[in-house]
């Protein structure tokens, strides 16, 4: 495992691994210079699909979700290809990953718009140095191969030889536009997922985060769009999980599993299809707190405890919750005040932010429960 340096708690204006990011975008420019040639523009698109699709198929569906098995040749060639977009090497980008969807849209996400903003999610945490280790632990599984390790060493190889075979190709114009123009071309349609994805487009499961579902980003980025899909069933090899749902990334591996490149391809059960599934704990807990978080309980304990002081009738009330102390959430559940919204108001509002979902009952149960002891908590310490 690679050890995390202490970081002070701020973000680097700049540190030396971001460097080639920002001159694969400096680099673009020089096409004023090289021209744009007919051949270039073949390469750029060519090699814009060629690696979405190794971003798509191999850092993420495969590296970082498992999603199908294939043989370790394959597996080296989605890993080389993949790293050819210089987005770091496969296990950083697999290991991110991972930790992303197991904090998805919560303070300790990597790229999370709810926490840090479109930016920070979009490019900015790229910048922020304590993001620059591989936590080996969290991908343990694809550490143990030695040509892993090598290309997670020299992470910028597979890139440096594309380079120089468009350069080989198509002359200056091959690199600048052919090269460089399509690598940051997948920078964002790729960053596109982590930021727009989750501020943009439909929700079809309770996930408990951010994740959507973008019918336009699924086109750009050959089937990630379908994010809300992916995070109800990180394991499905196919994102888009109705037949309208385009997801080129899947049909392409459909047809090399029928040759027998790859193969034990995972799908999503029915009752996940279905929105009918158990929804895990966790799940339950984040959305819950979404959905009490919607109620402003700080807000309704302010008001609370204003009518509280200043009321008369309210002065038992006021008796019960000093004596109460750590249990004022108890004694609020045990008492009808105008101020509280009740179990009634929390599912109407729950219907509205949510899909039906067999777990309704649970995330409002859960979601009162932290709307009281909020306003409990807040007027105990008053």
């Amino acid at each position: 495992m690679t050890t995390a340096p202490h970081h002070d708690d701020h973000d680097d204006i700049i540190y030396p691994s971001a460097i080639p990011f920002l001159l694969a975008h400096v680099a673009c420019f020089a096409a004023i210079w090289t021209g744009v040639t007919w051949q270039a523009v073949a390469i750029a698109v060519s090699l814009y699909w060629l690696r979405m699709f190794a971003i798509g198929a191999g850092y993420h569906r495969y590296f970082s979700h498992r999603a199908y098995s294939t043989g370790r040749v394959f597996q080296f060639i989605l890993a080389v290809l993949a790293q050819s977009t210089a987005q770091k090497s496969v296990l950083w980008w697999a290991a991110k990953h991972r930790h992303h969807h197991l904090h998805s849209d919560t303070p300790h996400d990597v790229h999370s718009p709810r926490q840090k903003g479109f930016f920070y999610s979009h490019v900015g945490w790229i910048f922020d140095s304590k993001h620059g280790d591989t936590d080996l632990v969290k991908i343990d599984d694809f550490a143990r191969y030695p040509e892993l390790m090598w290309l997670h060493k020299y992470e910028l190889v597979p890139a440096v030889v594309l380079a120089l075979i468009c350069l080989m190709l198509g002359g200056w114009p091959g690199l600048v536009v052919g090269f460089f123009w399509s690598t940051v071309a997948v920078y964002h349609g790729t960053f596109c997922i982590n930021s727009l994805a989750h501020v943009h487009g439909r929700k079809r499961y309770v996930t408990g985060d951010d994740s959507r579902n973008n019918w336009l980003l699924a086109l750009a980025t050959m089937g990630e769009g379908w994010h809300n899909n992916h995070h109800a069933y990180q394991a499905s090899v196919r994102q888009g999980f109705r037949w309208w749902e385009v997801d080129p990334t899947f049909y392409i591996l459909k047809v090399l599993s029928w040759l027998g490149i790859v193969w034990d391809l995972k799908s999503p059960p029915e009752a996940v299809l279905k929105g009918e599934q158990r929804l895990g704990s966790r799940v339950i807990e984040r959305a819950a707190a979404d959905l009490a978080a919607s109620f402003n309980p700080d807000r309704l304990a302010a008001s609370l405890r204003q009518a509280i002081a200043t009321s008369p009738g309210l002065a038992e009330v006021r008796e019960r919750l000093s004596q109460a102390q750590h249990r004022a959430a108890d004694v609020l559940a045990d008492i009808h005040l105008p101020h509280l919204p009740s179990r009634d108001e929390i599912r109407a509002r729950a219907a509205e932010m949510f899909v039906k979902n067999r777990n309704m009952d649970d995330i409002v149960d859960r979601a009162h429960r932290m709307v009281l002891e909020t306003i409990g908590a807040r007027l105990a310490t008053a």
